[in-house]
């Protein structure tokens, strides 16, 4: 499949954007694993969470739904999952696996992971190497790519754990491990990261404490059944975010945005930029903040991208690089290496993708300088990343002439029907087989 792109747009009217993907995740999870019922409201029926969803299901979770975003689970508690018959494919879901590998290294069963070609070629080192030093045995492929083998049985002991960068992925693997070791495990993390888990795992009647970049558990407690409304996903939102800002003449309102704190770096980039954001209806729900953000387009400026906003806007950054593309002057982005290890490198496929458009920049090994200027037409290549494919379709409403994007198969991994919402609020988007 792929986009083709007429350029030029206004980008006007109201939207929610699909469940927040890192939320969906979660909430299945623990939903799973808790005593009681979980009812669900706003679950993103996309391929990742749908794939995580799957899994537990061949554990012998019984779940309804979804439908129309609504997902009830009967949970077996965190000792009351069975064996699967056939390994878990979690698809294209990096988090999924991830959060999987803490989850399964405390089961009684042994378990093999895997997933399709992309998540197949992705390093699972950073979890396997914390598992490992908890007392778990995970075989992998040659550079800690999956499949996983991880071994049942296995008696885990808590650790104290330095992430050595910043990763929500990282952390929850190890806290969710620590649900099933003795004693406390602790996590020291360098920069804030989305703080989902802990969230979710009080929200569910789990004591986390956090306390100066420390975060800890003590295992072998009990997880009880809640409801979840899960907020709109701001990954998904910042795709319009950035297109409403840089396209004249727009105005976006996007309705029940999540704005945890640890997300909201995608906003406050887009702020220094100079762009005209306000957050209206603030509220809470279920442990998470939300808000109505309402988006104008103004006339935005190249930044140095602070250091303590990377963690806080990792999925987000494509779609900055076409606001920093559209900009006045250079936007420079350090301390972000974790982009190379994602569904793509993806600071080589952006930087691929700006030059086939007649953007000018400069690759760091941990970042990248862009210039800006004016976006041409031309074909764009995402290699099967879904972010690269939707942040591609966002730069046409800046572009002189069409634009082709490659390989956009993946873009239902965490954003349904992104056409057709992008086509609603005035994105000229059509798809075509590829």
């Amino acid at each position: 499949m792929q986009f083709k792109l007429v350029p030029g747009g206004v980008l006007t009217g109201e939207v929610r954007v699909p469940g927040d993907k890192s939320i969906s995740h979660r909430c299945v999870m623990l939903g799973a694993l808790a005593q009681g019922m979980t009812r669900i409201s706003g679950f993103l029926e996309g391929e990742d969470a749908l794939a995580t969803l799957a899994a537990f299901r061949a554990m012998g979770v019984e779940i309804e739904g979804p439908s129309q975003g609504n997902v009830t689970i009967t949970g077996v508690g965190l000792r009351g999952l069975r064996a699967p018959t056939e390994p878990l494919d979690l698809g294209n879901a990096g988090t999924g696996m991830r959060l999987l590998c803490g989850l399964m290294a405390g089961q009684a069963f042994s378990t093999e992971l895997t997933g399709d070609a992309s998540l197949c070629s992705r390093p699972m080192g950073r979890v396997i190497d914390p598992l490992t030093t908890m007392g778990a045995s995970i075989r992998s492929t040659e550079g800690g790519r999956p499949p996983l083998n991880i071994e049942g049985g296995r008696k885990l002991r808590s650790i104290h754990y330095d992430l050595p960068m910043a990763s929500a992925q990282v952390k929850s693997c190890v806290l969710l491990a620590g649900l099933y070791s003795e004693g406390r495990t602790s996590i020291t993390e360098p920069a804030p990261t989305r703080d989902h888990t802990e969230r979710m795992l009080r929200g569910f009647g789990y004591p986390v404490q956090a306390d100066a970049g420390v975060i800890s558990l003590q295992g072998g407690g009990a997880l009880q059944a809640c409801d979840i409304d899960v907020p709109a996903d701001i990954s998904s939102a910042a795709f319009f975010l950035v297109a409403a800002s840089i396209a004249p003449g727009s105005d976006v309102l996007l309705t029940h945005v999540g704005i945890n704190p640890t997300r909201t770096g995608v906003i406050n980039i887009l702020k220094m930029m100079g762009a005209d954001l306000t957050l209206e209806n603030r509220r809470e729900v279920g442990g998470e903040p939300v808000a109505d953000i309402r988006v104008r387009s103004a006339i935005l400026q190249g930044i140095e991208i602070p250091a303590d906003q990377v963690p806080l806007a990792i999925d987000e950054f494509p779609v900055l690089f076409i606001a920093a593309a559209c900009a006045r002057g250079r936007t420079v982005l350090r301390g972000a290496e974790e982009l190379r290890v994602k569904e793509s490198d993806r600071i080589a496929a952006m930087a691929e993708g700006l030059s086939a458009l007649g953007i000018q920049n400069a690759v760091l090994e941990d970042g990248i300088i862009i210039e800006g200027g004016t976006l041409g037409g031309g074909v764009v290549e995402t290699y099967q990343d879904h972010r690269i494919a939707m942040s591609f379709a966002v730069a046409a409403v800046r572009a002189e002439a069409e634009i082709t994007v490659l390989n956009c198969d993946h873009v239902a991994t965490s954003f349904p029907d992104f056409q057709g919402l992008a086509r609603r609020l005035g994105l000229q988007i059509s798809v075509e087989a590829g």
